[in-house]
C-alpha cells in the first residue's frame, strides 16, 4: 500500500520526510523516493527495497531543503524498479509528484501527451499525471494541477512541488485519504502516526479539492471551475477510442478503506 508525506516549513525537510516514510511502513511497500526543492531545482532519490536503502542514496544535495515530498510504493502498474519509483516528474524535470490511487484513463492520458511530444519513461499510471500538469504548467501550480485533474478519471491522493514555486506544496484528493497538519510555524502533511511536529490536523473528507500550501498560510480550493477546451474534448474522444480493458483485481484497500495503487 501506498504512502505520502510532505513538508513545508523552515527546518529541514528531508530528515521529517525519512521520519514520515519510517512511520508509514506498516502499509507495506517495496521503494520509497523523495524529492527536494533547493537552489532552483528538484533532487530525486529513489531506491528499490527498504526505506534504508533510499537512506544509503542520500547526499549533501537538497540537505538544507525546506520544502519536499516523499512516497512509499506498493507496485501494481510496473513492477519494483527505480524508474517506477515515485515521485515522477515533468519531461522539464521542474515538476515533482507522489499519488496514492488509480488513474483510470491514464492509457488516453498518455496518448494525448504523445501527441504533444510528451513521452512518459515510466510503466506507471502515476507518471501520466507527473507529465500532465507540466503540460498545463503555465507559472502557476496550482492551476496547473486544477487543470490535470479535470482530466483525470479514476482515485488520487497527491502533492505536488515546483522548482519554478520552491515556497508552494500544492495537495488534492478523490477517493483517496489527504490529512494536513499545522505545526508552530509548519505545515506539513503526512498522515496522523507520522505528524511529529504538528499542532492542529485537518482531515481533507470533501473529494475533489486542491490545497495550496507555503509556510505560515494555506488555501483550498475547488478545482471544477476550468477550461472545457479542446484538450479536454481530445481527451474525452480518445478514451471513448481505448477499447482496450483493464482489471484492477489487485487493488488493495487498508483498514480504513483507502483504495490505493502505485
Amino acid at each position: 500500500m501506498c504512502g505520502i508525506v510532505g513538508y513545508i516549513g523552515h527546518r529541514p525537510a528531508r530528515p521529517i520526510l525519512i521520519e514520515g516514510l519510517k512511520r508509514l511502513e506498516y502499509r507495506g511497500y517495496d521503494s520509497a523516493g523523495l524529492a527536494l526543492v533547493h537552489d532552483d531545482r528538484i533532487t530525486i532519490r529513489r531506491s528499490v527495497g527498504r526505506i534504508a536503502a533510499l537512506e544509503s542514496k542520500l547526499d549533501d544535495k537538497g540537505s538544507d531543503a525546506i520544502v519536499g515530498i516523499a512516497h512509499t510504493r506498493w507496485a501494481t502498474h510496473g513492477g519494483p524498479s527505480e524508474k517506477n519509483a515515485h515521485p515522477h516528474v515533468s519531461r522539464s524535470g521542474r515538476i515533482a509528484l507522489v499519488h496514492n490511487g488509480i488513474i483510470e484513463n491514464y492509457r488516453a492520458l498518455r496518448t494525448f501527451l504523445e501527441q504533444q511530444g510528451i513521452c512518459c519513461v515510466s510503466e506507471t499510471d502515476t507518471e501520466v499525471l507527473a507529465q500532465l500538469i507540466g503540460h498545463f504548467y503555465d507559472g502557476n501550480l496550482e492551476q496547473a494541477v486544477r487543470d490535470a485533474l479535470h482530466e483525470v478519471q479514476g482515485t488520487y491522493g497527491i502533492a505536488v512541488v515546483s522548482a519554478d514555486e520552491p515556497d508552494r506544496l500544492v495537495a488534492a484528493r478523490k477517493g483517496s485519504p489527504l490529512i494536513i497538519g499545522i505545526g508552530d510555524g509548519d505545515v506539513s502533511d503526512p498522515l496522523p502516526q507520522a505528524m511529529v511536529l504538528t499542532a492542529i490536523v485537518i482531515t481533507m473528507a470533501v473529494a475533489g479539492f486542491v490545497l495550496s500550501l507555503a509556510y505560515r498560510s494555506f488555501q483550498l480550493h475547488g478545482h471544477d471551475e476550468v477550461a472545457d477546451d479542446v484538450e479536454d474534448a481530445r481527451i474525452r474522444e480518445l478514451a471513448e477510442a481505448d477499447v482496450a480493458s483493464e482489471s484492477y483485481e489487485d487493488t488493495t484497500f487498508s483498514d480504513s478503506g483507502d483504495e490505493v495503487s502505485e
